[in-house]
């Protein structure tokens, strides 16, 4: 099932380590390796994973280096009143529908090598690097909130993936360039899967989004001259 282009993993947290460990070498190497036989996989594979984030009985955690590999975090909440009410519609009735492609294969890959064309100004590339790693523990500059809070920081990937999701927004709103506003809005779903709050954090009831909110109210910002 990996050799595909969009492979769905439903409740990706209920596969065993083994096959977690086997789906982190496609994710990272884009091949799969058996024996001592190495297979490509395409270049646009992209992975989507679900999570049942309340019962975690029989489940097996990602590794931290897995969920690294994961672009954005996105939590799913109920749908709108609107949304459920189409929902009962369409699957309650004789409605039905066909797919049909609206994009290929070779103008995925178009569109994310336009993206790495978009401009990043020097005061966004260093309100990124001031907001990945004030939520390291380690380093000498983080507050002292953040050694007491944050178990473990997001590292340089976070920074990398931050710029191209925020890359991707300023296309789709019509820009050419990057600003704040478009990593401050994708700062939740970039990192909070790369950040582990302290135990006496949970205790508390702090989450990592708590964690990341606090941050960016902090880490200043630096207009463009």
């Amino acid at each position: 099932p990996v050799f595909t282009a969009f492979l769905l993993a439903d409740e990706i947290n209920r596969a065993p380590a083994k096959t977690q460990s086997a789906l982190l070498q496609a994710m990272q190497e884009r091949v799969v390796t058996i024996d001592r036989d190495s297979f490509p996989l395409q270049p646009n594979f992209t992975v989507f994973a679900t999570q049942n984030p309340i019962e975690y009985e029989g489940t097996y955690p990602l590794p931290e280096a897995q969920r690294d590999r994961f672009l954005l975090n996105v939590i799913v909440d109920y749908p709108s009143r609107d949304e459920e009410g189409q929902i009962i519609d369409r699957t309650t009735s004789t409605q039905s529908a066909t797919p049909a492609p609206v994009v290929s294969g070779p103008e995925i890959l178009e569109c994310q090598a336009t993206v790495r064309l978009v401009p990043l100004p020097a005061h966004v590339r260093n309100f990124v690097l001031d907001l990945v790693r004030s939520a390291r523990p380690k380093d000498p500059a983080s507050a002292a909130w953040v050694r007491e809070q944050i178990d473990w920081g997001p590292g340089p990937r976070a920074s990398q993936q931050l710029v191209l999701a925020a890359k991707a927004r300023a296309l789709l709103k019509g820009r050419y360039h990057v600003t704040l506003e478009d990593v401050e809005t994708l700062a939740l779903p970039v990192l909070r899967h790369r950040i582990v709050p302290t135990f006496s954090a949970e205790a508390e009831g702090v989450s990592g989004d708590d964690l990341i909110r606090r941050l960016l109210r902090e880490v200043p910002r630096h207009d463009s001259k």
